[in-house]
């Protein structure tokens, strides 16, 4: 019996280390290259510091492109899901013309790399959806897997911040250990929704994502 256990938690384990390896920062995706918008919002005087960055972020994971992200990432986990029907999807959300490069540009380089370590084929789509399908492998929770994603979409627009605003190391990680319960909130909610479903409300930023493409200076691809 003890051996049985031990087996499975590091089976477990495993899984979970390599779910946490492809949304490190070190994962080669690009997405250090990319604000989602948050950069022209910066610029415009609207986010200048550790609560504005807070509630912009919160913002866009609670009713916009990280809940819809979330939605999509836990139905491409579904064995059987129309993938090329949810990649379709994703490029209809996506609200801007940076925003469906960002996805894709990060999707891509994401189902490359596996294929690269594993062989296995994973469609070259929106970030979310490429995700899904090659975390079916893993046996996790999917409200797990979309809790992590949420995480790292997170982590990746305070460090962004804390570089553009900016803020301090400390400050950006307490930006992040405030969104927690919004983001375990809505990655479970995300694996009762429906595709179909998702629906989007946040609309500055999605106009910030717009501002974002006629912007002469920028340092952000998005």
């Amino acid at each position: 019996m003890g051996t049985t256990t031990t087996t499975r938690i590091r089976m477990s384990d495993g899984a979970l280390l390599t779910l946490a390896q492809w949304l490190s920062p070190a994962f080669p995706v690009g997405g250090f290259a990319w604000s989602h918008g948050l950069e022209a919002a910066v610029v415009s005087g609207r986010v200048t510091e550790a609560g504005a960055v807070r509630d912009w972020i919160g913002a866009v994971i609670a009713r916009g492109s990280g809940r819809a992200d979330a939605v999509l990432l836990a139905a491409a986990m579904k064995d059987g899901a129309d993938v090329e029907a949810l990649a379709d999807l994703a490029r209809a959300l996506a609200a801007s013309r940076e925003r469906w490069a960002e996805t894709r540009a990060q999707g891509t380089a994401f189902a490359e790399t596996v294929h690269a370590l594993t062989g296995a084929d994973v469609p070259r789509t929106a970030l979310p959806v490429a995700l899904g399908v090659a975390a079916r492998g893993l046996g996790l929770p999917a409200p797990l897997v979309a809790g992590f994603y949420l995480q790292a979409f997170a982590a990746n627009l305070v460090s962004a911040a804390v570089r553009f605003v900016p803020l301090g190391q400390t400050e950006g990680q307490r930006v992040l250990a405030e969104l927690r319960p919004l983001i375990l909130r809505v990655a479970a909610e995300a694996v009762e929704t429906d595709p179909g479903e998702i629906a989007s409300s946040v609309f500055g930023a999605d106009l910030a994502a717009m501002a974002h493409e006629t912007q002469e200076v920028r340092i952000f691809r998005s």
